[in-house]
């Protein structure tokens, strides 16, 4: 079996490598939000996700104002946080100024 330490490296001639990471006009000055401005427009649906239930379709047909309904969720539990239907965080339900509202307590790394 053949390992890394076994190949052989081929010779390098001075001016072989460069360290020249950048090239000379480029910008040296940090990214911030406002680089993004492009994007501030595009749509996107973001959904908070407090619990899911199953039931038949008759059962769901005869549900009315006041109907309670279980969800697979505890009071206090972590709600799921989706934008175009991918995960991306967890957070709390609020109450700010009489709204409901949702604040993000964990950010979910994305799998690529």
């Amino acid at each position: 079996m053949t390992t890394d330490k076994d190949l052989p490296l081929p010779p390098l001639q001075p001016g072989d490598i460069s360290f020249d990471a950048l090239p000379d006009d480029a910008p040296l000055t940090p990214k911030t939000a406002d680089d993004l401005e492009q994007v501030f427009d595009v749509p996107v649906t973001v959904s908070a996700v407090l619990g899911a239930a199953r039931m038949p379709v008759g059962d769901l047909l005869r549900l009315g104002p006041g109907t309670i309904l279980s969800l697979d969720r505890r009071v206090g539990e972590a709600i799921d946080i989706f934008v175009n239907n991918r995960l991306v965080a967890r957070g709390e339900v609020v109450l700010v100024d009489e709204k409901l509202g949702v604040t993000m307590t964990e950010i979910i790394k994305a799998d690529h």
